[in-house]
């Protein structure tokens, strides 16, 4: 049995930790991945931290968690960049990349266009 230490999430992120370094290119393969996404500087300050974060191997094992979430994060952004509703990737970066929310999912920065989204999402019932 695993203790607390050693759950899944840790577990997975060490294991990308050992894909990264059996598979240089695979880490190459992901930061184009990343880097295909239109120009935000905020994409590209957590991209630049990613590669210092990646580069420095003091205690790299215990940082995996965090590293391997920034990963997941820039990934997210990047697709929302490129295929998402523009408001609804401005409001995942402001969020996400700006750190203007809290860590619980729904808490959302002052000033966005939130109600786009939301009827977007609303169904529509259709009179017959």
């Amino acid at each position: 049995m695993n203790s607390i230490w050693e759950g899944s999430g840790n577990v997975n992120a060490l294991d990308v930790l050992r894909a990264m370094q059996r598979e240089p290119d695979s880490l190459a393969a992901y930061f184009e991945e990343v880097a295909s996404a239109p120009r935000d500087l905020r994409l590209q300050r957590l991209v630049d931290g990613l590669k210092k974060e990646i580069v420095d191997p003091d205690g790299i094992e215990f940082r995996a968690r965090g590293l391997v979430e920034h990963m997941a994060v820039a990934l997210q952004a990047s697709l929302m960049l490129r295929f998402g509703e523009p408001a609804a990737a401005e409001l995942f970066c402001a969020s996400r990349l700006n750190g203007e929310s809290g860590h619980m999912f729904g808490v959302l920065p002052r000033g966005h266009d939130v109600k786009s989204m939301i009827e977007r999402h609303r169904p529509r019932l259709d009179s017959q």
